[in-house]
């Protein structure tokens, strides 16, 4: 039991990182921190090399962005703000979400593609703006890539270092992981449960 979140992204490889790294993207609960740390602690094994772990959860990634980027430029608002209206409760997010980060986009530029793919803050809710936006999609491709790399390659390494600091307690680890999982779904599902959309402006 303590090891089968471990096991399970043991067997599904490379591929398994890819499409895992993708629906996180593109709807919770499972974070990338799970994911990718995970992804540490079989490098730290012996069972994942860090190169093709780093290139699947970083086109993994990098799918899942370009989801919500197509959906906004494809889109627009108009057609995005009934569907945030119909499904904000299971992405936990409502139209004033889409607001905020849209001004944020339009405030600080394109660049906060890149940058905030390197930070656990807005890194996946800033692609849908940036797809309102109509953004230039190779540089949207190219901005995510690089930013979703760099965060990847720091849950990698810290997975790493933590199995190995941790090797002598791995029976203790593994339910440690386990934990995390389950309250990270838990989590989400009392967001669900308390979601109340706040007021809504007019969307552009």
């Amino acid at each position: 039991m303590q090891d089968l979140i471990i096991e399970a992204i043991a067997r599904g490889g490379y591929l398994g990182i890819a499409v895992l790294m993708a629906i996180e993207n593109i709807f919770p609960p499972i974070p990338s921190e799970v994911i990718m740390g995970i992804g540490g602690v079989l490098v730290a094994r012996g069972d994942m090399a860090f190169w093709p772990l780093m290139l699947a959860g970083t086109v993994g990634s990098t799918a899942g962005n370009y989801a919500w980027f197509w959906l906004g430029n494809r889109w627009g608002y108009r057609r995005m703000r009934p569907f945030i209206d119909r499904w904000g409760r299971w992405l936990t997010l409502d139209w004033d979400h889409v607001e905020g980060a849209s001004r944020f986009f339009r405030r600080h530029g394109q660049w906060v593609v890149l940058v905030l793919r390197c930070t656990p803050v807005f890194r996946t809710m800033i692609s849908l703006p940036a797809g309102l936006a109509h953004m230039n999609v190779w540089r949207f491709l190219a901005f995510t890539f690089v930013g979703a790399g760099i965060w990847n390659a720091l849950l990698v390494l810290g997975g790493a270092a933590l199995a190995r600091y941790l090797e002598e307690y791995e029976h203790a680890f593994g339910w440690v992981v386990a934990g995390f999982v389950v309250l990270t779904v838990l989590g989400y599902l009392w967001r669900v449960w308390r979601w109340t959309p706040r007021s809504q402006g007019e969307g552009d």
